[in-house]
């Protein structure tokens, strides 16, 4: 690990003061679960770190006009355990309850899990973002069993936010401040897929810091079903979210967001589309599941994450609509 600066401010206008314009000038610590484990790969070298876990106003949860507030430095497992939540947002509770460390789960924040990066090995072995070499893909031509199923490059890499694709299913929003002023970005567009190495996954400038999230209350019915290799500390191979809004037994809209299958969080359009107006039975759901992955483009080891992400929407659908699967 390289050498650095290490600030500890106490309101977010310092944190935003102490921020540079680039990416090495400084980097934001919040559970260091990622960070830490970055600069001892040499993967990030910042000049300065900026510890914000002492911030007070990025913390707590609460509701008022209509939405439900999360601060950035919420924990996960305070998310998980917070009564609103788990009443209002189920599909969140399961999306951090799939993260099996009690450890992760009481560091790792709401804002370190949405700007997490890539967790493609060959990014995390120095390979760049990308993975080029000599103009040609790496993750193309190589070990590619994790990777994208959607998407035309040149990312491939997934993203591994847990939160992101129930965020965008529940239509929220993340508040970005920087020593500028503060801006809103819906969380679909939060999400960046890269066209070359100096473009970050995420739309933040290197000298803002995600503050909070805020989520409608706008009682959606909704759930995660995710689909893992192991029950041990480990990223999902797929995962679906949906958020439904049902008129009687029938569903009014949809939104479908699949996870862990492009470098962003896919949102399924045409299978929001067929759920329109239906009543949501196990072979509606299988249809929809079939739809949402109707554009799947696999890499030569990754075929078996399309049927992964169309059981993951079928269950989830299911889950959000109060149904059993057969």
């Amino acid at each position: 690990m390289e050498n650095f600066e290490y600030a500890s401010p106490k309101t977010v206008k310092e944190a935003t003061a102490l921020l540079g314009s680039s990416w090495a000038d400084a980097q934001v610590l919040a559970g260091g679960t990622d960070l830490i484990s970055l600069m001892k790969e040499y993967i990030e070298t910042p000049k300065r770190v900026v510890n914000i876990k002492n911030i007070k106003e990025l913390g707590g949860i609460s509701s008022s006009k209509g939405s439900v507030r999360i601060g950035a430095l919420v924990t996960f497992e305070e998310l998980a355990n917070h009564s609103a939540i788990r009443t209002q947002f189920p599909s969140l509770v399961s999306a951090v309850r799939g993260v099996s460390s009690p450890q992760i789960r009481n560091m790792g924040t709401v804002g370190g899990d949405l700007c997490q990066r890539p967790r493609c090995w060959y990014f995390r072995t120095g390979n760049g973002l990308l993975a080029m070499k000599d103009g040609k893909s790496l993750v193309q031509t190589g070990e590619n069993r994790y990777h994208a199923i959607f998407g035309s490059g040149p990312a491939y890499f997934v993203s591994p936010s847990s939160l992101g694709p129930a965020l965008i299913a529940l239509g929220a929003k993340a508040k970005l401040i920087s020593a500028a002023g503060s801006r809103e970005v819906t969380l679909d567009k939060f999400f960046v897929s890269p066209t070359n190495e100096t473009t970050r996954e995420v739309a933040l400038a290197p000298g803002e810091i995600l503050t909070e999230i805020l989520i409608p209350a706008s009682g959606l019915k909704n759930a995660t079903y995710e689909v893992r290799e192991k029950d041990a500390l480990d990223w999902p191979l797929a995962t679906a979210s949906v958020a439904l809004k049902m008129n009687g037994n029938s569903v009014e809209s949809a939104q479908i967001v699949l996870g862990h299958v492009a470098a962003t969080p896919w949102v399924a359009a045409e299978a929001a589309k067929l759920a329109a107006g239906k009543s949501i039975s196990d072979d509606v759901a299988e249809q929809i599941g079939k739809t949402a992955v109707a554009g799947a483009k696999p890499l030569s080891d990754n075929a078996y994450k399309v049927q992964l992400a169309k059981v993951a929407v079928k269950r989830a659908l299911l889950e959000a609509s109060g149904k059993k699967a057969v």
